[in-house]
């Protein structure tokens, strides 16, 4: 003979079902999405753009320095586009301050919106980087090391989700032969950015510089990639125009500028 629920079950059976509610409504939530503007990367984007209440980790395509300013370049996009409101700013964790200034004020975002935070380890950038999401007062922020393990992002992940803050974590190469990308991460998205050819002008010149975007992993999507224009002044990217544009576009960008 089976023997019947007690009625000291039913409690726990009923905290259990809540809890299931719980977790799933959780991760049905999504904060503020930031959109591209790019029907190519907005259409696949599972959450429509980037999640303003999540991890998202960027790296170098290579080792290079060209790669390495596009990556960091893309992020500094990024974080000018979450943090266009009066008086929003962008705190930036990091080990040691390389950063050009000019460089990413050509990408929207300059000085005064932006609080160095130094850690005397990666450890430490992490851990500023986790009260500033905690903290809730700023608009994005970044941090950029070589090493983060699924532990790290696990953390920012939900620090991110609980300050409704972006995260935005700068992968940098600590060895020429392995990808950051390889292990394991609690990120929503998943970025690897390199240098693409300029498209071509039909004057002599140099052309606006092009990123290759690749997306390696998001929740709820499949990965893509594609070739796009760099950051403008407002860190917007741009779609390459197509070969019968270009000559027009060119024209009015000098008559803008004239």
């Amino acid at each position: 003979m089976s023997a019947q629920p007690s009625s000291l079950d039913r409690p726990c059976a009923d905290q259990l079902a809540a809890l299931r509610a719980k977790l799933a409504q959780a991760q049905s939530q999504r904060g503020p999405v930031l959109a591209f503007g790019i029907e190519a990367l907005d259409n696949r984007l599972g959450a429509g753009g980037v999640d303003g209440a999540g991890l998202h980790e960027i790296t170098a395509a290579s080792p290079t320095l060209g790669d390495d300013a596009a990556a960091t370049l893309f992020v500094a996009g990024l974080a000018a586009r979450f943090a266009t409101a009066p008086g929003a700013n962008v705190a930036w964790a990091l080990t040691r301050f390389d950063l050009y200034a000019p460089g990413l004020e050509q990408a929207g975002l300059p000085a005064a919106k932006l609080l160095y935070l130094q850690g005397k380890n990666e450890t430490m950038a992490l851990a500023l980087a986790e009260d500033s999401l905690r903290d809730g007062s700023f608009s994005a922020v970044v941090a950029e090391v070589k090493v983060a393990d699924q532990t790290a992002t696990r953390r920012l992940q939900l620090a991110a989700a609980d300050g409704r803050t972006p995260m935005l974590l700068l992968r940098r190469w600590a060895r020429s032969n392995r990808d950051p990308l390889e292990r394991p991460s609690a990120a929503m998205t998943r970025w690897r950015i390199g240098c693409a050819p300029s498209v071509p002008l039909p004057a002599p010149g140099v052309g606006r510089a092009c990123w290759s975007v690749e997306l390696v992993r998001q929740r709820n999507g499949n990965p893509f990639s594609l070739m796009v224009e760099a950051c403008d002044d407002t860190g917007c990217l741009a779609l390459p125009a197509p070969a019968r544009h270009r000559a027009a576009a060119a024209v009015r960008a000098a008559s803008q500028a004239a």
